[in-house]
């Protein structure tokens, strides 16, 4: 691969670490494993990811991640926790797959690691809390299905196609800027309507009685 297809999947990888980390290395692990990631040899040592050990921790983190984000309000739990977590995976899943011997790449590829999985991190966490507020139990489900679903296609595309994982990775950040920036003006409006719904006006004095 080349630079821009090592950054590519890198920022790839990242962005989806932000989503699901644990699935993101067990597939990551699992294309290593079966030679489906082709890697040039300063990259060997991410074959660490292929490890069993590692493919069976980041298998029960999955099926862990899978249950908890199905269920209202355990899922933004969930989120909570993983607020460090994913961003510190998806910058040294990025920081894997640069040159070791390039200090400065190294440095560039950690902070854009980190960026990008608190950034989709970001959106996902604040798409649940509008989706929570919902009154109806099934959205949760489904919206997380499909992130798994979304999750498991790119990740597929990126491991498959490295050319196409730059145009992923873009395509994701500035998806990830536009939920965010929209999801924010909802909640606000939400919240405006539930004050008005329950009223600003200031509890009665007691002993007050009520105009007529």
């Amino acid at each position: 691969m080349g630079i821009v297809e090592i950054l590519g999947v890198a920022g790839s990888l990242s962005l989806l670490a932000g989503w699901r980390l644990y699935l993101t290395i067990l597939a990551t692990g699992v294309a290593m494993h079966f030679g489906w990631l082709p890697l040039p040899e300063h990259l060997e040592a991410l074959q660490v990811l292929a490890n069993p050990w590692v493919l069976g921790v980041a298998l029960v983190g999955t099926i862990a991640e899978f249950l908890a984000d199905k269920i209202a309000w355990v899922d933004s739990i969930w989120d909570t926790i993983h607020s460090i977590i994913r961003p510190l995976g998806g910058a040294l899943l990025a920081l894997a797959l640069v040159d070791s011997s390039d200090p400065a790449w190294q440095v560039i590829a950690f902070l854009l690691g980190g960026g990008g999985a608190l950034l989709s991190h970001g959106a996902k966490a604040t798409t649940r809390a509008v989706v929570n507020v919902s009154p109806e139990p099934y959205s949760n489900a489904v919206v997380s299905t499909g992130e798994d679903v979304a999750t498991g296609g790119l990740l597929a595309l990126a491991i498959a196609f490295p050319p196409l994982a730059i145009v992923i990775a873009i395509l994701m950040a500035i998806a990830a800027v536009v939920v965010i920036i929209a999801l924010r003006r909802l909640l606000r409006n939400i919240k405006a309507t539930l004050k008005k719904a329950l009223g600003d006006a200031p509890p009665a004095v007691s002993g007050e009685l009520p105009p007529a």
